[in-house]
């Protein structure tokens, strides 16, 4: 074994595996496609005008940094996936100048004003998203009910998850957060009905549970939301895509479900007057931009840490923040500004991780010492 500035080095043969950051990063953005396949199905092509518009700032955004710092980066493919998943959090009716000055920003300002990719400290597109919520809110939440479902649902002023929000102190107590949608005239499809019939005959009614109408449709995408956001089962089958090529690690995505789905279990059926352990977890987890900012977003490996305690650290914080500003913030969403907070955090994380690595090889060392000591006096 030869060794290196501290890197070892085995014996020949060795493997080589080409996996460039430009394959994975176009490797994400491709395992997105069907999402946004789906949006546009839903809100026809004023839909892709809003994508194709935020992808356009993104790039100019990148050909300008690129120009100051005299290098050409379009090709790895990074101010493309920024462009695609802010233009993908956006609602589909948006004018298509906000979605192209957030990736402009993103892009020019988060990432290339600290040096291109692998430099910001902030996910380029969670801080698009962010400036255009914090400078367009109005716009970024007029939502649209898809097409096809424009005679079933009687709440298109509103996302699933911020109308059952914004009308939980007025329900009755003990009502669920689908009693309410329901109330609100929301109508499930043909296909949720169907599917919700056949779980409910041939599993759940032999186990004495029930499920619901109304989240097969969350699952599928017939809901109003953002273009890219949809669809879950679709976001879904991209992640196990991401996982399974290790594009992204699993502790991230699974602290932060974990932490937000014990809160949410815990806490969450409080508002509608529940009690403790009574949350609606499959509905939290299936509204709103939670699984698409949980899966794409916050497992960023230049803007989350690099060990597997930092991770953990870094998912649970970002789930337990995504509850507290849902519950209590000014907006039914908050998953974008509970990564961006958590990516503040980082370096304290990867100070205190390196410091209990330390302290972990110090005590070994100690170990291994004394031992030494008692087996040469033997």
């Amino acid at each position: 074994m030869r060794r290196a500035k501290n890197l070892s080095i085995g014996d020949a043969p060795y493997a080589f595996k080409k996996r460039t950051s430009a394959s994975l990063i176009w490797g994400t953005a491709a395992a997105l496609l069907p999402a946004l396949g789906w949006g546009i199905y839903c809100f026809g092509f004023t839909a892709a005008i809003v994508v194709a518009a935020s992808v356009g700032g993104a790039l100019v955004g990148e050909a300008c940094a690129g120009a100051l710092m005299r290098r050409f980066t379009l090709w790895d493919g990074s101010a493309f996936l920024t462009g695609l998943l802010v233009g993908m959090a956006m609602p589909p009716g948006i004018s298509p100048l906000i979605p192209a000055a957030a990736s402009l920003f993103a892009v020019s300002v988060v990432k290339g004003a600290f040096g291109g990719l692998g430099s910001n400290w902030m996910n380029p597109a969670l801080a698009g998203i962010a400036f255009s919520l914090v400078n367009w809110p109005a716009q970024m939440r007029a939502w649209a009910t898809p097409h096809h479902l424009a005679g079933l649902a009687g709440i298109s002023g509103a996302t699933p998850l911020g109308f059952a929000r914004s009308h939980a102190a007025a329900a009755i107590a003990g009502s669920s957060n689908m009693d309410i949608l329901v109330a609100g005239g929301m109508r499930a499809s043909g296909i949720d009905a169907s599917v919700t019939e056949a779980l409910n005959r041939g599993i759940f009614s032999p186990l004495g549970a029930d499920l619901p109408g109304g989240y097969i449709d969350l699952l599928l995408g017939n809901k109003a939301g953002a273009l890219g956001e949809l669809s879950a089962i679709l976001i879904l089958a991209a992640s196990v895509i991401l996982l399974s090529r290790r594009v992204i690690r699993w502790e991230v995505p699974a602290s932060i479900i974990g932490s937000f789905a014990l809160l949410t279990w815990a806490f969450g059926g409080l508002s509608l007057g529940n009690g403790f352990f009574a949350g609606d977890v499959l509905f939290s987890v299936l509204s709103g931009s939670f699984l698409l900012v949980t899966f794409f977003m916050a497992p960023d490996p230049v803007t989350s840490p690099s060990s597997r305690a930092g991770m953990l650290i870094f998912g649970a914080g970002t789930g337990s923040l995504v509850f507290l500003l849902r519950t209590f913030g000014a907006s039914a969403e908050g998953s974008a500004f509970a990564v961006i907070m958590m990516n503040c955090a980082v370096p304290a994380i990867a100070r205190l991780d390196t410091a209990a690595t330390r302290r972990r090889a110090a005590k070994a060392s100690a170990g291994t010492a004394r031992g030494g000591n008692a087996n040469g006096a033997r």
